[in-house]
């Protein structure tokens, strides 16, 4: 294999990036002293985005009416917090494709899967089966496994795992329809990730929809991978509920609050049953101090607590950003990075112990590209301290590699794999 760090492959990389370029100066990129190659190369953004640099500045905005206008500031000042997180429900809805009143920004993932499940999964008679991917986030599978004890059903007999095929490492669309139209009179909920944070397949999230409609169950999806990673249409697809979190692709800082998606279909649905809280009452009336619940109409309905507003400033800010370059431009970028990154790991997989597990049509992947290595966290652990490229590994074989394009480059791409190749070639 000629070398991918060869001058002509760096030009290269180069001539790329000043044709497509990222919108890496408004992020920072971590350069840790001595790092090799100065600035990392990240391409972990599906576990954490980078700091947009405007999130300083929101925070601080936030800090400065907290000091200046104390409790105050929930009604007075340049963005009240009282009405804060209702502005970022329209870029929000942007990104995910819903109308403003369908999106909230609230709590956590797995706090809201809960939240609204409590309310979609209603098991009665036969009809009480959950289905999801065998390769689910664990905590998509915690989730259901709890909800289903709490209705008094064995999570071994009510939840049904979609595997491959033999052989195939991503589940087929016509596979996942097939289940939901045969035990159709048995389903309650069908959820799914919208990608797949193992090997990043994109699941047929109309498709699935659709099937799921048909077999008259409810259908939810967890976009932890998706939202800010590929462009979506929640309304119009159908979809019951989504819930996802920003600190991914939509870059809103660790831990920072989760997002949800009603459809508008079920936005007064009075035979919906929730766990109310505080501030999911009706706004005009909640200070009336009332002791029954009135819910505001859409998502902002199911919200429990009050917003934690330092963790939603940056959020907002972030989501300007998306609004700035578009998702379907994104999207357009992401394409021809990760298809780069691809032939740059082909090349390295020729002469290296490397599979790879994403799907390679690019309608059916996201920006990550998993590949599957023996001692994947070694690995990774080496591709930092002796690359300076920041990857992620899952256990016990599987390494993720999201070239991200709001701020990735050619150059960490070709970082990466000219790293990988290294590291993999120098195994005992």
């Amino acid at each position: 294999m000629t070398s991918l760090r060869s001058p002509e492959r760096v030009a290269d990389a180069a001539a790329r990036e000043a044709a497509d370029p990222s919108r890496r100066d408004a992020f920072c990129v971590p350069a840790p002293a001595g790092a090799p190659g100065g600035e990392w190369a990240y391409l972990a953004g599906n576990s954490l985005g980078l700091q947009p640099r405007v999130a300083r500045a929101a925070i601080d905005a936030e800090l400065e009416a907290w000091a200046t206008l104390a409790v105050e500031a929930w009604l007075e000042g340049p963005e009240p917090w009282y009405t804060a997180s209702d502005a970022i429900r329209r870029p929000l809805g942007r990104i995910v494709g819903a109308a403003a009143d369908e999106v909230v920004v609230m709590h956590s993932l797995t706090v809201n899967l809960h939240l609204l499940m409590t309310s979609f999964y209603r098991p009665a008679r036969e009809r009480s089966l959950i289905v999801i991917e065998d390769a689910a986030f664990p905590s998509d599978g915690y989730a259901v496994a709890a909800q289903a004890v709490q209705h008094g059903l064995d999570p071994d007999v009510t939840i049904v795992r979609l595997r491959p095929r033999a052989g195939e490492t991503a589940l087929r669309t016509a596979d996942i329809v097939e289940v939901v139209d045969r035990d159709a009179a048995r389903i309650a909920l069908v959820l799914l990730g919208g990608v797949n944070y193992l090997s990043g397949e994109v699941v047929d999230i109309p498709a699935v929809a659709a099937a799921a409609r048909r077999a008259g169950a409810v259908v939810g999806f967890d976009l932890a991978h998706a939202a800010g990673n590929v462009p979506l249409a929640l309304h119009d697809w159908g979809v019951d509920f989504a819930v996802w979190c920003h600190y991914k692709y939509l870059n809103g800082g660790p831990g920072a609050p989760g997002g949800a998606f009603v459809h508008a279909r079920h936005a007064d649905a009075p035979s919906l049953p929730r766990l109310a809280g505080w501030w999911g009452n009706e706004p005009a009336t909640r200070f009336a101090m009332e002791p029954r619940f009135a819910a505001r109409s859409g998502a902002a309905g199911w919200q429990v607590s009050t917003p934690a507003v330092l963790a939603h400033a940056p959020v907002h800010a972030a989501l300007r950003q998306f609004d700035e370059v578009g998702i379907t431009t994104l999207r357009a970028r992401s394409e021809r990075l990760t298809a780069y990154l691809e032939a740059l790991l082909d090349e390295v997989a020729r002469d290296c112990a490397l599979e790879p597990v994403t799907p390679r049509a690019r309608q059916r992947r996201g920006c990550q590209l998993s590949v599957r290595v023996a001692d994947a966290a070694g690995v990774a652990a080496r591709l930092r301290g002796e690359h300076g490229v920041i990857a992620d590994a899952r256990e016990p074989d599987i390494l993720r590699l999201a070239p991200t394009p709001l701020y990735s480059t050619y150059d960490d791409c070709l970082r990466a794999a000219a790293g990988l190749a290294a590291v993999l070639a120098r195994r005992p």
